[in-house]
């Protein structure tokens, strides 16, 4: 995983105290955090009790290059000060509280009320923090919280340096594609939309340039044995180049850079290929590349690729597991009914290294209505089996975000069927497919991180300021969705 394409969190904490409060209390429990946290974290020298320190803090911050904070309430903590902490600051923050250590009369810090007072004054400038489940503990307790908002903090600092290339619109109907842009300006994103002519002429423009042949010897060595089309690997090879010149000539003031692309039907016919290869690749060095000008799928893949720092997937929640399989292969084997089973796929986008072996081959659906030949170069394998988290950020067409997420997994089963494809098992599946995919009107294209990392997802569409009442989840047997009949 080449790690460039996402920032480095450079944490900060700073320790607030009330005036009545002994600044030493603040200050020494600040210290036992940054021994218990394992990680690099700046320890701002200054102690804030006034706006007066809260300005000389946040310039210690700057000047040490930090982009993530956290603000401690070592003591019951300054309400106006601690509070435009977060607002002045420039990037994430977490507040959090210290628990008690023993000595009640000079020793006790009451952090647990001032945490009471931190959120009110929050709230009433309209101000966006991290609070944990439960933000009050002792240093190795806060220090573990650290390490939780790492991935967070790093998603959040990413997204505000995010620009989204897009080529071509989505292809005909492919309604649920749409991708009203507003809400990535909301986020702090960015989007450049060009058109497949101006993809192509950028791909003519690299014929013969001196960098094929290497490229084509790495692709090589990376399919091995699954090598079916060799010829094809030189225009493969070009096409790769395009996209990543193409991101360094256009990412301008962004740091960070995302991919989409319209990848039928006129791609293949004039391009002479098909790019799930490539796509493939670069989502696998974590500069993600949605099919079919799935804006918002792109965008979710890399929010699930910075938390993770692994690659992601994009699939189609495709098809349903066939009987004969599931009892075959699943049932008894598995904790799993049939309804909990769907098969992920598509045609070919997901990275080599999520595969239990890997083909290049031609694809199939495309074949049925055009030449075989141009339809050469997706990657074709089952998705390696193990922990997996569905989700997905969209944009309405009416423009209100939404998000989902379900923890699950691939099953170690062979799928019997074509493409870069999974059995995936999601407790409750059916009646999420229902009273959430459906019911929300989610597009088809799920977003596919390999882990358990629901909780980071929530905290951080949270933090974009997505409604927790619709941000989804797959509810456990016996709690029902708003809209499930009772009675069923």
């Amino acid at each position: 995983m080449n790690l460039q394409n996402m920032p480095e969190v450079k944490m900060g904490i700073v320790a607030v105290s009330r005036d009545c409060f002994p600044m030493t209390l603040s200050e020494n429990r600040r210290k036992a955090v940054v021994a218990a946290y394992k990680g690099e974290i700046y320890e701002c020298p200054t102690v804030v009790e006034s706006e007066v320190d809260m300005q000389k803090a946040l310039k210690e911050l700057r000047e040490a290059g930090c982009n993530a904070l956290v603000v401690y309430l070592g003591n019951f903590g300054p309400e106006t000060a601690e509070t435009l902490l977060v607002k002045y600051f420039h990037g994430p923050c977490m507040v959090v509280a210290a628990a008690e250590e023993g000595d009640l009369v000079q020793g006790r810090g009451d952090a647990y009320c001032g945490m009471l007072n931190a959120s009110y004054n929050l709230k009433l400038r309209n101000l966006k923090a991290y609070i944990p489940e439960y933000p009050v503990g002792t240093a190795a307790e806060v220090a573990d919280m650290i390490e939780e908002f790492i991935p967070i903090a790093r998603a959040i600092v990413a997204l505000k340096n995010l620009k989204v290339i897009s080529f071509g619109p989505r292809p005909q109907d492919f309604l649920a594609c749409n991708a009203p842009i507003k809400r990535l300006y909301d986020l702090g994103i960015e989007i450049e939309e060009n058109s497949e002519l101006d993809l192509f002429e950028a791909f003519k423009n690299h014929e013969g340039d001196p960098r094929i042949p290497e490229v084509a010897k790495d692709m090589e060595k990376e399919l091995g044995e699954g090598n079916m089309k060799p010829e094809i690997l030189p225009k493969l090879a070009q096409y790769e180049i395009t996209l990543l010149d193409w991101v360094e000539a256009h990412k301008g003031s962004r740091k960070y850079v995302t991919l989409t692309t319209k990848c039928w039907p006129a791609f293949q016919t004039q391009f002479g290929f098909v790019p799930c290869y490539v796509n493939s690749r670069l989502t696998g060095r974590g500069i993600p590349v949605s099919c079919e000008v799935d804006i918002w799928g792109t965008v979710s893949e890399y929010i699930g690729t910075v938390i993770s720092q692994d690659a992601v997937t994009l699939l189609d929640i495709n098809n349903t597991v066939p009987a004969s399989i599931y009892d075959s292969e699943i049932k008894g084997k598995y904790d799993y009914t049939l309804k909990d089973t769907f098969m992920g796929f598509h045609c070919g986008n997901t990275t080599s290294g999520k595969l239990t072996s890997c083909t290049m081959k031609y694809q199939m659906i495309m074949a049925r209505n055009l030449p075989e030949e141009v339809t050469q170069g997706t990657l074709e394998g089952d998705i390696i089996p193990g922990d997996v988290t569905f989700y997905r950020l969209q944009s309405t067409s009416d423009c209100k975000l939404r998000a989902y997420i379900a923890h699950g997994e691939v099953l170690p089963v062979a799928t019997q069927s074509f493409g870069g494809i999974g059995i995936f098992a999601i407790p409750e599946m059916g009646r999420f497919y229902r009273h959430v995919l459906v019911e929300k009107n989610y597009p088809h294209h799920g977003a596919v991180a390999f882990g358990h990392y629901g909780k980071a997802l929530y905290e951080v569409f949270k933090y974009l300021g997505i409604d927790v009442e619709e941000i989804n989840y797959n509810q456990p047997k016996g709690v029902l969705y708003p809209t499930e009949n009772p009675f069923a």
